[in-house]
């Protein structure tokens, strides 16, 4: 999409940002909500699909969310990552490893959007902030399908991110209202700072939009778990 940051500039990004993203709590701290949302998609894999023994978390980070769905899942699983940072991947990695619950960790680093797992590899998939960084239809229908070959019949795929509105008047409302959140955390400058980079990176889409795009591609079942602003939680059940 012209004139959004390349790959090469995203992964530089987020591999300068890796202490910041190590921290369940302040990780996500430009996302409404983000302890709750990942709380939630980690109890909706454990409510919706069982046995969970194999979990794949595109553009994994540090780590955070795979390390939220151990928490639930004591009985553990085996753990795929995925992200383009190298780096990130290693502190992820680390992290879930040291917790001593995944019965094996695996790192794939890359554009996801090139990961080719074998059908049915995976009862959970996990998709938190990442989704946002797609840009054209086809990106997304691809993305998506990917996902959706990759689950067992009954696995299920959880998303937390960054959503744009279908009516432009609520989408105004909605980004007011997260430039209001990011000051009260930060001050105006913070507030310049997230939106200049989410200006140059990301490319979000409705809830609507992606829910009737998971249909779309074969997902039998699909739900809201929450929303706040411009953000939400939600997933679907293959």
């Amino acid at each position: 999409m012209k004139g959004k940051s390349s790959i090469d500039e995203i992964r530089a990004r987020f591999d300068a940002d890796v202490e910041r993203f190590s921290n369940l709590e302040t990780g996500q701290e430009a996302t409404v909500d983000a302890p709750l949302a990942m709380e939630l998609i980690s109890r909706a894999a454990v409510a919706a699909t069982s046995p969970i023994r194999r979990v794949l978390d595109i553009g994994c980070g540090a780590g955070n969310n795979t390390l939220k769905l151990l928490d639930y899942c004591p009985e553990g699983f085996e753990t795929h990552l995925v992200d383009l940072s190298l780096p990130m991947l290693e502190r992820a990695h680390q992290r879930v490893a040291s917790t001593g619950r995944s019965d094996a960790v695996h790192v794939w680093q890359g554009d996801f959007r090139e990961y080719r797992p074998a059908s049915g590899s995976f009862d959970v998939v996990i998709a938190a902030a990442v989704l946002h960084h797609l840009r054209e239809d086809r990106d997304w229908e691809n993305a998506f399908r990917m996902v959706f070959e990759s689950l067992r019949p009954g696995g299920s795929f959880w998303i937390t991110d960054l959503v744009s509105h279908e009516n432009s008047a609520i989408h105004q409302l909605m980004w007011r209202r997260y430039g209001d959140y990011l000051e009260s955390r930060g001050g105006p400058e913070y507030r310049r700072r997230v939106f200049d980079y989410i200006e140059l990176e990301d490319s979000p889409r409705p809830v609507s939009w992606q829910l009737d795009l998971l249909r779309r591609v074969g997902f039998r079942h699909t739900e809201i778990l929450h929303k706040n602003s411009c953000f939400a939680a939600f997933g679907a059940i293959r």
